[in-house]
């Protein structure tokens, strides 16, 4: 099947699916659950929920399992950016086009979503139509990715970084674990369903960790070149905190160049893989070349 009509197919399943897993915004505590559905039902780019189904298409993977994992994995990127936007870390008023969370509900309300969001994508998954082993391999990929050694502390090491000079290495540490853990999980998650041997996980691997690293390379560059009403969500940003990023580094073009060096990584990570990878490299060339 040609990539267009699955990337359709693949993001009418998250948003349905979403919809189902998420409590109803008239069930008590309705405040909690309005902002739950706020924060995950207001659009976005869904990347990672897709490349779940794209990898777990290259072995036939049954698309109402990848569902539970296509949903977890949306829910912890949607938990991450109601934390990230908050007055204590990034103190962000936007976040896709509308007032973030804690400016639409309030700061505690914003927390307590966040905590909701990330318990119950891991209930998801604990509760996902697979095997028991394969449940515990999920569980495992998500909660590695999330933690202090994945996203979390990511996050923690890109506040460090607010305002100090950081090496190249360093950075490229911290986009690993704040952006690229999340894909890279994404992927693995959606193999793993597709009971993919060792050889494809490794080779699926590689492919993630190269995009998570391109797609965080992106983003840097688009808070220089684009503007607020672009993305959706307040750009110039890392200049205005100081931030050490590839363009800072690197200058405008040095980071070009490294994402054009990625990108024809990720190719070559993919390039034994027949036809059915065809959606893991139209997700990579839209996330590399995306403008928002």
């Amino acid at each position: 099947m040609p990539v267009e009509p699955l990337s359709a197919r693949w993001l009418a399943r998250i948003e349905a699916a979403l919809d189902h897993t998420l409590p109803a915004p008239e069930q008590s505590p309705s405040r909690l659950h309005a902002a739950l559905r706020y924060a995950a039902l207001g659009g976005g780019k869904r990347l990672r929920p897709q490349l779940v189904y794209a990898a777990g298409h290259l072995r036939d993977a049954d698309e109402t399992a990848l569902d539970s994992a296509a949903v977890a994995v949306e829910l912890i990127h949607a938990f991450s950016l109601v934390h990230d936007d908050l007055p204590a870390m990034d103190d962000d008023d936007l976040r896709r086009g509308r007032a973030t969370v804690h400016v639409a509900f309030d700061e505690a309300t914003a927390i307590l979503c966040g905590d909701a969001l990330q318990t119950l994508a891991f209930e998801t998954l604990a509760r996902a139509p697979v095997s028991a082993e394969t449940r515990v391999s999920l569980i495992l990929s998500l909660s590695e990715a999330t933690g202090s050694l994945g996203m979390c502390g990511g996050q923690q090491l890109d506040m460090d970084a607010s305002g100090k000079p950081w090496s190249l290495p360093e950075i490229e540490t911290l986009h690993r674990m704040k952006t690229g853990a999340l894909i890279r999980a994404s992927v693995r998650m959606g193999a793993l369903v597709g009971n993919a041997d060792a050889a494809l996980l490794q080779r699926l691997d590689g492919f993630a960790d190269e995009l998570g690293l391109a797609f965080q390379i992106r983003d840097d560059i688009l808070d220089i070149e684009a503007d607020s009403a672009a993305l959706g969500k307040t750009a110039g940003k890392d200049a205005a905190q100081n931030k050490s990023t590839y363009p800072a580094l690197l200058g405008m073009a040095g980071a070009k160049a490294r994402l054009a060096e990625l990108a024809e990584k990720t190719k070559a990570a993919l390039g034994p893989l027949d036809a059915r990878a065809d959606g893991l490299r139209a997700i990579a060339d839209f996330a590399i070349a995306r403008v928002s």
